[in-house]
């Protein structure tokens, strides 16, 4: 996705977290002596929970953060909203600064633009599914008709029609988290945030959820930050990944860019058994058409296979195995590069060369 050519729903600017009694004379200490986390923790007693952290979110994207546990993405994402107040640094939602917001228009913040969905629910079981998903908009002072009507809707889009008069306890984990995932969708936020919702299911229901989520996202056109210490997750649902050790954004990327191109060896291990054949594209990997041609002579390209710049290498195999010649990539109807077999086999072992990436 290209950050640029949308809207900026929300934007983090050098945000510091540190934990403890003494958060501003360790923040002066790591930027000004350059202490390490294990040095402000000795001398000050304070934890680096998040450190100078700067990204954007554009409007409708699914941006993931993701790490191990203790990196500091669940930190991360409750600045968002406020949940955690941070030592230094702007976070500002549709250009507004959520750190000087009132009390009041922090709650109104919550309450109509923001939409949170965590790994433990947290359903109150003497309440319905109906009850649960409109609790939120119950708080808010929206009579029962209006907030049944909501609830109703988000519950027929997390496909649980028909379950709205059933208990928590009558729900399977998966269902439950469903009702959790309607709660936060009734009220139309503008943003969700989501911290590993799906991480305790089990890896079937898992995927239907991430495919759930997906499209509804894409229909509603939510603006979401999603944290996972899973990667497969995040690259199979993120439009962009942001990976995080020790409280620092190492790398933030594509998911293409990401496994073609780790920032360094921290990433490229947690890339390293990441299957590259519906993840890679053929504009990584083609070379120029005109170094081609230079190289081979004025070949006659027209009866060769085609693909535009998208397709992945899992679509070059399929079309490489039924003939001889490359494959020609197309923008539009015009070649642009090509791809050869020894070019795809080298994309398959994860070689690629910066002069095979498209132009701009």
């Amino acid at each position: 996705m290209a950050e640029t050519t949308r809207e900026t729903v929300i934007r983090c600017e050098g945000v510091w977290k540190i934990f403890g009694d003494m958060p501003r004379d360790a923040l002066d200490a790591v930027l000004t002596q350059r202490m390490s986390k294990e040095e402000i923790r000795d001398r000050y007693d304070c934890i680096v929970g998040v450190r100078d952290a700067s990204f954007s979110v554009a409007r409708g994207e699914i941006f993931c953060i993701m790490g191990l546990s203790g990196s500091g993405k669940s930190t991360l994402i409750r600045h968002i909203n406020r949940l955690i107040e941070p030592t230094a640094g702007s976070i500002l939602i549709e250009g507004e600064d959520v750190n000087a917001l009132s009390a009041r228009d922090l709650r109104r913040l919550r309450a109509e633009k923001i939409g949170m969905v965590f790994q433990n629910m947290a359903l109150m079981p003497h309440r319905t599914v109906l009850e649960n998903v409109g609790f939120s908009q119950e708080v808010r002072g929206h009579d029962l008709r209006e907030r049944n009507s909501n609830a109703l809707r988000a519950i027929e889009a997390v496909d649980l029609k028909g379950w709205e008069n059933k208990y928590p306890d009558e729900l399977s984990g998966g269902m439950q988290q469903r009702v959790g995932l309607a709660r936060a969708i009734a009220a139309d936020p503008t943003i969700l945030l989501m911290d590993e919702p799906f991480s305790a299911l089990d890896p079937l229901i898992r995927r239907q959820l991430q495919e759930k989520f997906m499209t509804l996202s894409a229909e509603m056109k939510k603006t979401t930050l999603f944290i996972t210490h899973d990667l497969d997750e995040a690259i199979r649902i993120g439009d962009r990944i942001a990976i995080m050790k020790d409280g620092i954004l190492v790398q933030i990327g594509t998911p293409e860019e990401i496994v073609t191109n780790p920032a360094d060896d921290y990433v490229a291990e947690f890339v390293a058994g990441i299957s590259k054949l519906d993840l890679v594209s053929a504009g990584k990997i083609m070379e120029p058409i005109d170094a081609f041609l230079q190289r081979r002579g004025n070949s006659d390209i027209a009866d060769w296979p085609e693909a535009h710049p998208g397709q992945s290498l899992d679509d070059l195999l399929n079309l490489s195995i039924s003939t001889q010649h490359p494959v020609v990539v197309k923008i539009d109807g015009n070649p642009i590069g090509i791809v050869t077999k020894n070019t795809l086999l080298r994309g398959i072992k994860g070689e690629f060369s910066p002069r095979t990436n498209l132009p701009g």
